[in-house]
């Protein structure tokens, strides 16, 4: 076997000094298959957000990866806020029934059909889904609640830890926050405490397209250029539902469009596109000087700091 040969095995880039170093994505993968591991050794009922969006579909990947040829010892949590883009609720159910995965489903429409939560004016329910989040993990006793988010996605999110402590309420204090240096991580928590887990933290989202390539990982359609119906509203373009869309003096268009992230319909928008392949995805990403959640959602942009506050609450 030539040098060459072994580098290229090995992950490393043939030619350089390092003939065993691993590659950028073979790095990343590396450290998300670590945690996963770790959260299985150190905690008792952990379960993965799992919504059919891009980031939660690479998190799962990993995670079947990390625990090969066995089944993941985790169940699924979805909180579905009833306002979903309907391809990917229909990944989502496909992807558990072949996988044979166990799916929690906490329905924000239930809770408002119980009278616990109100429809806001706006339509969105995005906010609304803490309630029933907390409800679920209370239910089942989780003590680590593993999310797809990422350090480049907002700023409230970059200060964020990997192993994340919430409080008895599910409340978020980044004062709390433990150092995790040489990753080394502390998931020790108090009786009703929990630990939310990141394993894509220090993933950007053009890592995350290359690695979906690389592993040729199927997506929903919907991340690819195609033809949809939308309105303009708040800069956006906003897919019509029963949420509240299109408005008055808002007017439906056809438009070649496809999404950078997907979330509550009514406040995660679309982008012009022609992008319909992942090589084509990649490179209008590269190009892109706005974050996915800065360019499409709309519920990030209600204040400066709305995340920050959504995650003090209880918020992924």
């Amino acid at each position: 076997m030539t040098t060459a040969t072994v580098r290229t095995e090995t992950g490393g880039e043939p030619g350089g000094d390092n003939p065993y170093a691993l590659s950028h994505l073979d790095a990343l993968e590396s450290e998300a298959v670590h945690i996963f591991r770790e959260v299985a050794g150190e905690f008792e009922r952990p379960v993965i957000l799992f919504s059919g969006g891009k980031d939660s579909i690479v998190m799962l990947h990993l995670a079947l990866k990390a625990f090969a040829p066995a089944a993941i010892p985790f169940s699924l949590l979805h909180v579905d806020t009833g306002h979903n883009f309907p391809e990917v609720l229909d990944y989502r159910d496909r992807t558990v029934e072949r996988h044979g995965l166990r799916l929690h489903v906490a329905s924000v429409q239930d809770f408002i059909d119980r009278g616990e939560l109100r429809e806001r004016p706006d339509g969105t329910r995005n906010p609304l889904q803490t309630v029933p989040l907390l409800d679920a993990i209370d239910n089942n006793r989780f003590d680590a609640v593993f999310g797809g988010g990422r350090r480049d996605e907002e700023k409230a999110r970059a200060k964020e830890r990997v192993f994340s402590l919430r409080d008895e309420f599910g409340g978020w204090d980044p004062r709390r926050q433990r150092p995790e240096l040489w990753q080394l991580y502390n998931g020790k928590h108090s009786p009703g405490e929990h630990v939310r887990v990141f394993p894509l933290s220090n993933w950007t989202e053009l890592d995350v397209w290359q690695y979906i390539a690389r592993e040729k990982i199927e997506l929903p359609a919907i991340y690819y250029a195609h033809e949809r119906e939308v309105f303009a509203r708040s800069g956006m373009w906003l897919a019509p539902g029963e949420w509240g869309g299109p408005k008055d003096g808002e007017s439906l268009q056809t438009r070649q469009v496809r999404y950078r992230t997907v979330g509550d319909m009514s406040c995660t928008g679309a982008v012009d596109s022609d992008a319909d392949t992942i090589e084509a995805v990649i490179a209008e990403i590269a190009a892109s000087r706005l974050t996915e959640r800065g360019a499409t959602r709309a519920d990030d942009k209600m204040s400066e700091a709305a995340m920050e506050d959504r995650k003090r609450e209880g918020y992924f």
